[in-house]
């Protein structure tokens, strides 16, 4: 779900290219649900390998990631950990909305309905274990570096950033925002043209670029603030937040009254099921770790090769496309790297 501040805030739209030579750590899960969702047949089956075994995230994962890293982009992923008590909630919320559709996606294919039979489809997507286990592996084999995170993946991927450990933390949550990330970018992982769902209309997804500070500028407020419209709005760890209560609505309140419990007494009827401090602490002080190491790497070609396609049955003539791509984007930024280094 994610907490809903896309009206509060400025985005610079960016091209791919103009990532060039920075690093950006990526939440690893957010990413691969976007590939299960999809990556898909027309009729919304995922891809799978010939024992039955799901590979659409490995295939998102390799061809993105190439293309990304021909682009001197250095991407790291970043995998969530065990999430907060809090999150519960969300959770099965989450279990239940793909259990409906799953029904409805039966559904329309005994009605020969494929194209709606594709949208349910995308929503009944799950991250299983050896899904995780398997991009990680992939990863390695590509060279590219992940981190295991203590609990929830956009914290620590904000860490990242907080530390300029990376340039940038990737996500297509705000939540980043809310966890501190001084800049974080949205659409790395699905952007270029994509079709609207039960339409024949294509659009431009275009990656942007959102500051904290510009944020916090635009809107006259604190870190702490923003943490309390988004909890007043709803949040993952308290999704339904106050009903009937908008972002711009809730700045407004924090602006005026100056915190979220001063806010609430002039909410008529205004409950929350969990203690609002709770909830700041998750945002202000994440589960987060100090224990990694970015290092990015030449791609192991044949270990690749063996893994996606004789493992996987992935095409050989693709994967080794793109791992051709990937070598000529680490030779650009090592050349980037030394001219910095050079005229720095």
């Amino acid at each position: 779900m994610g907490v809903n501040l896309r009206d509060l805030v400025p985005k610079t739209l960016v091209k791919l290219e103009d990532l060039g030579g920075r690093s950006i750590a990526i939440d690893a899960y957010n990413a691969l649900y976007q590939f299960l969702a999809i990556i898909r047949q027309p009729d919304g089956t995922p891809l799978k390998d010939r024992s039955g075994r799901v590979t659409s995230h490995l295939s998102g994962l390799l061809y993105r990631t190439s293309n990304l890293v021909e682009l001197a982009i250095k991407p790291a992923y970043v995998f969530d950990g065990a999430p907060p008590a809090l999150k519960e909630v969300e959770i099965k919320r989450r279990m239940r909305v793909k259990e409906e559709a799953a029904v409805r996606y039966e559904r329309a294919l005994r009605e020969g309905k494929p194209e709606e039979a594709r949208v349910y489809a995308q929503a009944t997507s799950h991250l299983k274990n050896y899904m995780a286990e398997d991009s990680k592996k992939l990863l390695d084999l590509m060279g590219v570096p992940w981190i295991q995170a203590p609990s929830e993946g956009e914290a620590q991927a904000a860490h990242l950033a907080k530390r300029r450990d990376a340039d940038y933390c990737a996500s297509q949550d705000y939540d980043s925002l809310l966890f501190g990330a001084p800049r974080f970018v949205r659409n790395i992982t699905i952007s270029g043209r994509r079709k609207l769902p039960s339409k024949n209309i294509y659009i431009d997804v275009i990656p942007e670029i959102v500051e904290l500070q510009q944020v916090l500028d635009d809107c006259g407020i604190t870190h702490e603030q923003l943490v309390d419209v988004g909890i007043l709005i709803g949040t993952d760890f308290n999704p339904d937040g106050i009903k009937g209560l908008g972002p711009k609505t809730a700045l407004k309140m924090i602006k005026q009254y100056g915190s979220l419990e001063k806010a609430v007494v002039h909410v008529e009827n205004a409950e929350f099921p969990v203690e609002p401090q709770r909830i700041r602490e998750i945002f202000l002080h994440p589960k987060v770790t100090d224990n990694y190491k970015l290092e990015w790497r030449d791609p192991n070609v044949e270990g690749v090769v063996d893994f996606m396609c004789r493992g996987r049955d992935f095409s050989e003539d693709r994967v080794r496309r793109a791992l051709e791509k990937m070598q000529r984007g680490i030779v650009k930024e090592k050349g980037k790297t030394t001219l910095e280094k050079w005229f720095g």
